[in-house]
């Protein structure tokens, strides 16, 4: 027996009470706070619903003051701080429902205690909850529950329980009372679930707001990715037009000096090489760049039905047919050259062109019916892009597009280290303007580290 008891107080019964400390520990945790946590205000009603627990305490403290003075037999005084107390927890839940529950509590049962005392005999009472002092605990339930976890809100359940069956355990046989406790304790189970399960729709709409944030946040970053891809493989063809240029001279220039020196035939040769294997490393990337399996409309063909993908990258040289194209879709389109036209850097054509390109079909998609004037100018440092649309003449339809059209303008500009505009122009019209440099700075910036100021991109008109 003494060897069972050992075994008991060492195994079990160290297991049992280290399960009731940590119990405890964590009902402390839950109860005894006082830390704030304020009703926000209603997405509709605004402040209404704080107006109206305002109105609902004093109303408690009104009713709680005459039922404890008359039926209770209370002094006026001893009822008004009684019912005060229970009032004032009412407006507590509001900001600090852990202290406001503490409140309630305390001065329903400091009221039953003093009440119970002055009941007589002959004489029946609600007791030990009265009307007001229900009516003031559902509340604070309600707003406890609205803010609390749920473990939280079940822990001041089983209080309120606890102190109900407690009260009514004292009771002396012969005295007559109408016993509240049970209506009290079924009451506040409605409420605390009431308000259990709208914080639980409250978080999970407020979780849906905030996934539907991250999706689109996520959204953009991948069409920003995207759109970066397709830029890369479109330079992807002008660097390796350049290096292969530079492969075919270094083959060729031996052959255009007499005699020339072994030196020279060895540096051409391995200028030759290194460009060989740099067009080599360039089509690896560009199978990387490219989608596995590309979709439907991602390879479009181009002049003379030949791929996109082999296709050669489209210069200033084709903004004539790109107008015509436009035009012959119904829409006035002009062209304005200023300057003296001379040839760029080919990242240069290719953005200035796919940036015309791009606004010309914001044009067709977002502005029914408006016209558009294209306008070039050749400075001395770069070169100007200017496209504006008149206002539409009607309501743009639908679009299946992406919607981010201007993104890729921007990356574009950024690449090179320009600099752009897109904003609303005259009577709903719409405007981009770009300056695409002839050659980037050395210090220019990444297009992580550029500030661009959009009024709502591809909103309305393009």
């Amino acid at each position: 027996m003494s060897r069972l008891g050992r075994v008991t107080d060492t195994g079990v019964g160290r297991a049992l009470r280290a399960r009731v400390g940590s119990w405890l520990r964590v009902l402390r945790e839950d109860l005894w706070t006082v830390r704030a946590d304020p009703l926000p205000p209603s997405t509709w009603l605004r402040w209404l619903p704080h107006g109206l627990v305002c109105l609902a305490a004093f109303g408690v403290t009104l009713g709680g003051t005459a039922q404890l003075n008359d039926n209770g037999h209370l002094d006026p005084g001893d009822a008004f701080l009684l019912a005060l107390g229970q009032g004032v927890a009412v407006v507590l839940a509001m900001w600090r429902p852990i202290p406001a529950w503490w409140l309630s509590t305390t001065a329903t049962v400091l009221g039953a205690v003093a009440v119970y005392a002055r009941i007589e005999p002959d004489y029946s009472f609600t007791w030990p909850w009265t009307a007001a002092g229900i009516v003031a605990h559902l509340l604070v339930m309600l707003l406890l529950a609205l803010r609390v976890p749920t473990r939280v809100a079940a822990e001041a359940l089983g209080v309120t329980v606890l102190v109900t069956w407690a009260l009514e355990g004292l009771t002396a046989s012969g005295v007559q009372y109408s016993p509240t406790g049970v209506l009290a304790v079924s009451l506040s189970a409605v409420f605390a679930l009431l308000g259990t399960a709208l914080r639980g729709r409250r978080e999970a709409r407020a979780e849906l707001v905030e996934q539907t944030t991250l999706t689109a946040e996520e959204r953009t970053r991948r069409t920003l990715l995207e759109e970066r891809s397709r830029i890369a493989r479109e330079l992807h063809d002008v660097v390796a037009h350049h290096m292969s240029v530079i492969s075919i001279q270094a083959q060729v220039a031996p052959h255009l000096v007499e005699n020339p020196p072994d030196e020279l035939k060895e540096n051409l040769a391995g200028i030759r090489q290194n460009a060989l294997e740099a067009l080599t490393e360039l089509r690896r990337v560009l199978g990387v760049l490219r989608s596995e399996h590309p979709g439907p409309g991602e390879a479009p063909l181009g002049p003379g039905g030949v791929t996109a993908d082999h296709a050669p990258q489209p210069t200033l040289d084709r903004l004539d047919a790109l107008v015509e194209n436009t035009r012959a879709a119904g829409r006035e389109v002009t062209t304005e050259i200023n300057g003296e036209r001379r040839p760029l850097p080919p990242g240069v054509e290719l953005s200035a062109y796919r940036i015309v390109q791009e606004a010309l079909s914001n044009v067709l998609r977002h502005a029914p019916g408006a016209s558009a004037k294209v306008r070039l100018t050749y400075q001395s440092d770069g070169l100007e892009v200017e496209i504006v649309n008149s206002r539409p003449t009607g309501p743009a339809s639908p679009s299946t597009g992406a919607g981010h059209g201007l993104l890729g303008m921007r990356e574009r500009v950024a690449m090179l280290g320009g600099t752009m505009t897109a904003h609303p122009w005259h009577w709903d019209g719409f405007k981009v303007t770009a300056f695409l440099p002839d050659s980037p700075p050395a210090d220019a910036p990444g297009t992580d580290q550029i500030t661009y100021h959009f009024p709502d991109p591809e909103a309305g008109t393009p």
